[in-house]
């Protein structure tokens, strides 16, 4: 097995892998780090493209690797956050005692999925679909268009995505924008995982986001915390996409990630200074506003997370009550 591992970036809603090429080209040049970043299907200017023809893609760039005894670290953002939760089931090593756990023994030399990185994006339910958690109701970016079968963006593109950007590369990358699925956002619950479940995750937030508002994010990371997940949380003042407009912060959580689920150093060659604020997310009794800006939302999600677990338990009591009769 190679000393460090593949990563697989998985792009979000409208994009293509493209819009990773600046982080790619950090990561793969001066950390020797392999990168594969599939293109989903559902962003092909295709309305009948769906979430598990995204699910097969992203699963097959990962298996790979995997089958070539390589380790994989998959990377999310936006809409690709439950495509790449999704993907990890059946990678993950098995975890020691759990014989409810969906891994299954791998072969000898086959390498596995060993951390998750989440850049404003979101944690996956088992057996929902993408707008599930939303009741089927789309935020005010975008409206669906059951003529066309594709979500249409009604906010400008590039308040939504890139308002943190130079006017002209703002504008080149919203001309990179493609069609999407509304099928794959509103359809294929049966085949979400919570992949967050299995394997450790780094969250990377963004805090002048317009598309994904960084209290949901940071209640988010509460929920899944209060959930049993293993989450390190870190934010950037970005808009929602921190790969674009400061590629070297980005690369430098990214990097720290790595390290920690690899366990060693990952050395890179003539590395740039990171010059943006890295914020570590969390209420300080001394500093009053932090209980508002991190403490609140973090405590909110820790609420939310609970009363799921709550209610999970409620109802597999009353199935095995009703089965035992």
């Amino acid at each position: 097995m190679s000393q460090l591992p593949t990563l697989v970036l998985i792009h979000g809603s409208w994009h293509q892998p493209s819009c990773y090429d600046k982080i790619t080209k950090l990561l793969q040049e001066q950390y020797k780090l392999r990168c594969v970043c599939p293109s989903l299907p559902s962003t092909r200017d295709n309305p009948a493209a769906t979430f598990k023809d995204d699910l097969d893609v992203a699963q097959k760039a990962i298996a790979d690797e995997v089958t070539q005894g390589q380790d994989v670290i998959v990377v999310v953002h936006s809409y690709g956050g439950i495509v790449g939760n999704s993907a990890i089931k059946g990678f993950a090593p098995a975890r020691d005692g759990d014989s409810t756990s969906s891994q299954g023994p791998s072969p000898s030399g086959q390498g596995h999925v060993i951390g998750l990185i989440l850049i404003a994006s979101g944690f996956a339910f088992t057996g929902l679909s993408f707008m599930d958690p939303f009741l089927g109701n789309p935020p005010p970016g975008w409206r669906v268009n059951k003529e066309t079968g594709y979500a249409e963006i009604v906010t400008p593109p590039r308040e939504l995505f890139y308002h943190d950007l130079p006017e002209e590369e703002a504008e080149f990358w919203v001309s990179q924008l493609k069609t999407q699925s509304l099928k794959a956002l509103f359809e294929g619950g049966e085949h979400v995982y919570a992949g967050w479940q299995d394997v450790p995750s780094w969250y990377i937030g963004t805090v002048e986001d317009h598309g994904l508002p960084v209290l949901a994010q940071r209640m988010a990371v509460g929920m899944a915390r209060e959930m049993g997940a293993k989450v390190e949380h870190r934010e950037l003042q970005t808009s929602h996409s921190p790969f674009l407009s400061q590629p070297e912060a980005t690369v430098g959580i990214m990097i720290e990630a790595i390290e920690a689920f690899v366990g060693r150093p990952v050395v890179g060659e003539s590395v740039p200074p990171i010059r943006a604020v890295v914020m570590l997310p969390k209420a300080q009794l001394w500093k009053p506003l932090s209980w508002f800006k991190f403490g609140l939302p973090l405590a909110f999600g820790h609420f939310v997370g609970r009363s799921i677990l709550l209610f999970g338990w409620g109802r597999r009591t009353w199935r095995s009550i009703f089965s035992s009769h």
